[in-house]
């Protein structure tokens, strides 16, 4: 069965006035306590208006086909800084790290096509065989018999392997790329936050831009190679860019390849400990694992939320929306939405049509890299199959506090010798 939510939280959830509930609060993900509050917002009002937060008033989008909806519209519905940015925390002005993600046409597509070569079937193909090896590697020095957390010793390595490998960045020093990306994409608020202000969050940014502009320079001036940063320095619509613009879109691959995989890897470990009897089936028949591993990416949800504001008067599951508004749709939300998901709350790993989930998005702005993270997905759990490994979760996880990366920062198990 599923984790149980708090009872509290569950009273209080079905109990509070409607227009109280605010599903921005970091808490409720660091807690692991937001599954009612959403149940709820989804069955009595799905475009529900918050009007105080400490992000101001939005407008939280909560089943999938209005949520759908908002992505697909994106004349109206606008990612870019210049309006706020694709998070529900206005991007600082003056501190912004603008790349496509956080843009509209023409200039999104522009850029988003020039790098699409990196994670092409193409490039893809070449890659798998290092994925495995590395996986590989990465499986037979798991200590047995002992307890140790599986986001540090697989999750992680196996993610930070492939941002090195993505930028071509020397291998034996890819926890460098790790820190870094925790620190773009913090909650700076977070206890553990590794920076607690913008200010500090964008110097370190710059250092990161400046270091990472070597490269840069360096291959500008050789042929034009398979990784990121090459293909970008070779681009029309990318090797002219300035240093605050090079930053915007690195930053954007670091945080993209690391956090959707990483927390993918966790979550769909922790989803099987909780429903035994999808591990039994996923054993019994290890040719679901390309199934299972995008039931994973649903159940777990990385990707919180994403923000749009809007950019004319609109109107969203019957609610009148005024430009200017800001919209918030909670991905984490429609994913368990039953009356496109049956048993939402349920992994279930021979799930019919399991690619329908909206943990990458929808439209232009759906994730550049979701064929590279269901590749190494897909390599992980064939080699755990292979291998049989016996792996117990063993104590429950610890969640990240923010309210964008639903991230697992410890998920304790232990391997049967």
């Amino acid at each position: 069965m599923n984790a149980p939510v708090d009872m509290d939280h569950k009273a209080l959830a079905w109990s509070m006035p409607l227009d109280k509930i605010d599903v921005s609060d970091p808490r409720l993900y660091y807690d692991d306590v937001w599954h009612p509050y959403f149940a709820r917002l989804r069955r009595e009002d799905p475009v529900h208006y918050t009007p105080e937060s400490p992000y101001g008033p939005y407008w939280a989008v909560t089943k999938y086909k209005d949520i759908v909806q908002v992505e697909v519209n994106h004349k109206v519905f606008s990612s870019s800084d210049d309006v706020g940015g694709v998070q529900i925390n206005d991007a600082p002005k003056g501190l912004e790290r603008t790349s496509f993600i956080r843009m509209d046409p023409p200039e999104h597509d522009d850029q988003r096509r020039e790098v699409s070569s990196t994670v092409n079937p193409i490039t893809l193909a070449k890659m798998e065989s290092l994925i495995r090896q590395r996986t590989n590697t990465v499986l037979d020095r798991l200590p047995r018999g002992e307890t140790f957390n599986w986001v540090e010793h697989v999750s992680i390595e196996l993610t930070s392997m492939m941002l090195a490998t993505l930028f071509d960045y020397p291998i034996e020093d890819k926890a460098r790329l790790i820190r870094w990306s925790d620190t773009f994409i913090c909650d700076i608020n977070a206890p553990d936050a590794p920076v607690h202000s913008e200010e500090e969050r964008f110097a370190e940014q710059m250092r990161f831009a400046e270091h990472m502009n070597g490269f840069w320079e360096e291959r500008a001036h050789k042929p034009k190679s398979f990784d990121v940063i090459s293909i970008m320095a070779h681009g029309e619509a990318t090797s002219k860019m300035t240093l605050r613009q090079r930053m915007g879109i690195l930053i954007l691959f670091l945080v993209g390849g690391n956090d959707t995989t990483r927390n993918s890897m966790s979550g769909g470990l922790l989803g099987l400990s909780r429903f035994p009897d999808q591990w039994r089936k996923l054993r019994e028949h290890p040719e679901l694992v390309p199934s299972a591993i995008s039931e994973f990416i649903r159940w777990q949800t990385p990707v919180i939320h994403m923000r749009r504001t809007a950019l004319a008067d609109a109107e969203i599951g019957g609610k009148p929306i005024k430009a200017g508004d800001k919209v918030v749709i909670w991905y984490i939300s429609g994913n368990r939405d039953e009356d496109v998901i049956d048993r939402a709350d349920e992994v279930i790993v021979d799930r019919k049509r399991p690619r329908e989930h909206m943990s990458f998005g929808f439209g232009i702005h759906r994730c550049l890299g979701n064929r590279l993270a269901e590749l190494q997905l897909r390599i992980l759990w064939e080699e755990i199959l292979r291998r049989d490994l016996r792996i117990e979760v063993v104590d429950k996880p610890v969640y990240a506090y923010s309210n964008f990366l639903h991230a697992i920062r410890q998920l304790p198990v232990r391997i049967a010798v």
